[in-house]
């Protein structure tokens, strides 16, 4: 028992320990943030103009640009590396040794869209108007055709700029209008530090006119959100599902984001039901991004939505920022701590491991850190394989009972219609994760589920397919898809000009030749003379969608 001489001292010392632990429990403060006065113009981009003042960021923004492939292969993870290897190609010598990289059916599945001529892993933020202008997505072969301006949107901080001198109709003028070194710097308007900073105070602004949008069709105030929110909305700018608005809702080719509904995969596929185009008896079509020449199916063709993912995860809705773990603090001379404008997975090396995932989970080493991103990353990758095969599979079993010649079901036609929109839904939700970066991490329970209802709409449509032909076409659909329909490893704006090419797979005969014409554009280097061919006009009218037979 304590004598009574001794209670006053064990009293303070218990009212001592119930103050601390109450001041642990508190939720802590936010970091003070720097005040900054730059001396720059509140309209400069240039990258290079920010090195001198903020030269501990400015280095590490710098190895954004690996010096070469040989030191990107030394820091790529399983899945996921720095330089631009083809991600449909599972054979060519840059996929050996990753089994997990590759998905043989994207050319197939995009087949009559652009995507369908190029696809490469991204080389980084600083590589983004290079590598753009070398894709083969954009049309360097006809001086008036190709994809809208809207592509530049996420490539670099010139587009206020640009929007302010040529309004609203900028979305919709010819992406080669702006491409000349005259216009655009490949190394210092790429994406940098005016994409996400006031240039006169360095404070986080958003450049990104889809994101403005968003937060005032919400009434959502940016000035108001806290500075972890900010940061995350940096990212939100590009790393998100977006889409080209039809002229029918406004600016033509604008892109806007799809969460009216909210950002669950089921919000965004309603929201684009009435999206398209004006029909003749009233109302909208659906939204398509273009329609497949196989099975003949309206499509929507997902961008990257990290954002989406990640904001109910484990680690959004726990308050961690994008930043938290891809821009992780470090300290580059001993003392100043600054957050890393290296922007790259965690996982390329066991240091940037320990000064992200490390900082909060302090109980586990960087071995347990890295299996474990790897344990969700093997799961997803399987099922997002599986649900790729099957969505293969959804469009070949249209293509055939399309063409069934067969005694047919009673309401043929309206089975297809259905069967086509279970195809187009089967795709969505498959390529809202194959689009997305993480290869699940960021949200694995969402992942898992968006793949299985892919997996289930795409199963639906084979079987309504094989229901219009009284299930005549079932036997045939039994076999390996991979035998039925090879995969389409090779294909190019190049190929496609010659008919020769088209008549060499099942599915490249539904499509019409290109004109053969030379290349215009290597890079920023023009190759032939200017042609009145109407490039100089500031519309290109519709978007190019290849036309089928």
């Amino acid at each position: 028992m304590l004598k009574c001489k001794f209670l006053p001292l064990f009293s303070s010392l218990c009212l001592l320990l119930v103050f601390s632990l109450a001041g642990c429990s508190a939720e802590p403060e936010a970091p003070l943030v720097p005040k900054y006065k730059t001396g720059l113009d509140k309209k400069e981009i240039r990258n290079s103009a920010f090195s001198k003042q903020f030269p501990a960021q400015w280095q590490t923004y710098q190895r954004n640009t690996q010096a070469n492939e040989a030191e990107a292969r030394a820091t790529e993870t399983k899945y996921k590396a720095s330089f631009p290897f083809r991600k449909n190609d599972n054979t060519s010598p840059v996929m050996v040794g990753k089994p997990g990289a590759g998905q043989p059916y994207l050319k197939n599945l995009w087949l009559g869209y652009p995507f369908s001529f190029e696809y490469n892993e991204a080389r980084g933020h600083t590589y983004a108007v290079e590598d753009i202008l070398n894709i083969d997505r954009i049309n360097r072969y006809d001086e008036a055709a190709g994809l809208p301006s809207t592509c530049w949107n996420c490539k670099t901080a010139k587009i206020p700029s640009w929007v302010e001198e040529n309004g609203d109709k900028f979305w919709s003028m010819n992406f080669n209008l702006f491409r000349s070194k005259e216009k655009i710097d490949v190394h210092d308007n790429t994406i940098g530090c005016a994409n996400c900073h006031n240039s006169e105070t360095m404070e986080l602004s958003l450049y990104s006119v889809p994101l403005k949008d968003y937060l005032a069709r919400k009434n959502i105030d940016y000035n108001k959100l806290s500075r972890n929110e900010k940061r995350s909305l940096a990212c939100a700018q590009c790393h998100v599902e977006y889409y080209f608005q039809e002229p029918d809702h406004g600016a033509a080719r604008k892109p806007v984001f799809p969460w009216d509904n909210g950002m669950e995969p089921e919000d965004m596929y309603t929201y684009y039901n009435d999206k398209g185009k004006k029909k003749e008896g009233g109302g909208f079509a659906q939204f398509a991004d273009w329609v497949h020449p196989v099975s003949k199916t309206p499509m929507i063709k997902v961008q990257h939505p990290e954002y989406e993912f990640w904001y109910n995860g484990t680690h959004g809705a726990a308050g961690v920022s994008c930043a938290d773990c891809h821009m992780p603090y470090t300290r580059l001379d001993g003392k100043k701590k600054v957050s890393s404008h290296l922007w790259t997975s965690p996982l390329r090396n066991d240091d940037m491991i320990k000064n992200s995932c490390g900082q909060c989970h302090t109980d586990k080493d960087v071995k347990f850190l890295r299996e474990r991103v790897q344990f969700t990353q093997d799961r997803v990758y399987k099922q997002l394989i599986t649900a790729q095969d099957i969505s293969v599979l959804a469009h070949e079993s249209v293509r055939r009972a399309s063409e069934w010649q067969g005694m047919k079901g009673s309401d043929f036609d309206a089975t297809l219609a259905q069967a086509r929109e279970m195809v187009r839904k089967g795709q969505f939700y498959w390529d809202l994760v194959s689009a997305e970066n993480s290869v699940g991490f960021h949200n694995p329970s969402k992942a898992l589920d968006t793949l299985s209802m892919s997996q289930q709409y795409s199963r639906k449509a084979v079987e309504l397919a094989s229901a219009a032909t009284n299930y005549e076409i079932a036997k045939d659909l039994a076999g390996d898809v991979r035998q039925l329909v090879p995969p389409l490893l090779e294909w190019s704006r190049k190929l496609m000009m010659d008919q020769a090419n088209l008549d060499m797979h099942v599915w490249t005969r539904y499509l019409k030749p290109l004109p053969k014409t030379e290349q215009v554009w290597d890079g920023q280097e023009r190759k032939v003379p200017m042609k009145q061919s109407g490039a100089e006009k500031p519309g290109i009218g519709p978007v190019s969608v290849l036309e089928s037979k």
